[in-house]
């Protein structure tokens, strides 16, 4: 609406068709990632294909997350309990998901993985907030607060050496020969770390529907980003750690397996088990990125509602 004032009616339409666009690219950017952390086999290069432990685990505990928030989100809308009884609530449902996970994995491949991720956010994106996406997040809150203090802890423990090369060039080769381009992949990853569009976007379509006092956005948004900055901080970190080579002699292909084998690495300095804290780092990790999905999702379908809605029809027509 603010575009439409001051650029007018072509400018809005144009900008909620790049959004909508934008947010294509997105869903299928991070339907990817979660499905490489569902996936519940790998093929070596021999042809030898076995289950993956830890995403079979990952894949239980956050479908079972799913149901909980549903379960959670008509709790907290029937009854008016205190803030205290519905966190332990929270906290005793996120352990029982994980627990049962730990215990019963899943293996599903990575193309039917893709199927029911799509066919979760299409649902997703026309849930009410309050009975699918606030309580799913509320319940991930926890989980990925347990993952920062875990990989701060980690790194003051470990005290980790940085292996990573300098980068000297504007391009160079990934492990196929090909080459990578500084431009405009640079801009992407510090994306999250800054006051970004999708950021914005996100505020507008569900931040904004969750609070209770204007007031309450400046705390919420800007320290989320100071969050979000503190965890590439540690990401960067954990990548770094690495020497060349050495994550995939450890069988770490993929982001999430990369960061979570790092922070495994550095909590076993204190005596955790290696296993299942990378279990659960791959777990907070798959729900950062699911959350973010049906998140971005609902952004799309709001901005391609607003696409063919004119200016003077009546606000009530805007699904929340």
């Amino acid at each position: 609406y603010i575009i439409e004032e001051y650029i007018g009616k072509l400018g809005k339409k144009l900008f909620l068709l790049f959004c909508w666009l934008f947010c294509i690219l997105v869903v299928a950017a991070f339907a990817d990632v979660v499905a490489g952390t569902f996936n519940g086999f790998t093929t070596s290069d021999a042809g030898v294909v076995t289950k993956v432990a830890a995403n079979g685990s990952v894949a239980t505990t956050s479908m079972l997350f799913i149901v909980e928030a549903v379960a959670l989100g008509f709790f907290l809308k029937k009854t008016k309990f205190n803030k205290w009884i519905n966190t332990l609530v929270a906290i005793l449902l996120l352990v029982a998901a994980i627990a049962i996970g730990m215990n019963f994995p899943m293996y599903v491949s990575l193309s039917v993985w893709h199927i029911i991720i799509f066919a979760y956010i299409l649902i997703a994106s026309v849930t009410p907030v309050w009975a699918l996406l606030q309580p799913r997040d509320y319940l991930n809150s926890y989980l990925l607060i347990f993952m920062i203090l875990g990989a701060i802890i980690g790194v003051f423990v470990a005290n980790p050496s940085c292996n990573l090369e300098a980068f000297t060039g504007f391009a160079i080769p990934d492990a196929n020969g090909n080459p990578q381009y500084l431009f405009p992949i640079l801009f992407v990853t510090i994306a999250c770390g800054a006051v970004s569009g999708f950021h914005s976007l996100v505020s507008s379509g569900t931040a904004s529907k969750q609070i209770k006092n204007e007031k309450n956005m400046l705390p919420v948004s800007f320290g989320a980003m100071l969050m979000e900055s503190m965890l590439a901080v540690l990401a960067l970190i954990a990548v770094a750690s690495f020497g060349k080579g050495e994550a995939a002699a450890q069988g770490l292909t993929t982001q999430p397996q990369i960061f979570a084998g790092a922070i495994a690495n550095f909590l076993s300095v204190i005596g955790l088990p290696h296993s299942l804290v990378f279990t659960l780092i791959n777990l907070a990790v798959s729900a950062f990125a699911l959350t973010s999905l049906d998140s971005v999702a609902r952004v799309g379908r709001l901005s391609f509602q607003e696409f063919w809605i004119d200016s003077d029809t009546d606000d009530d027509n805007m699904s929340p």
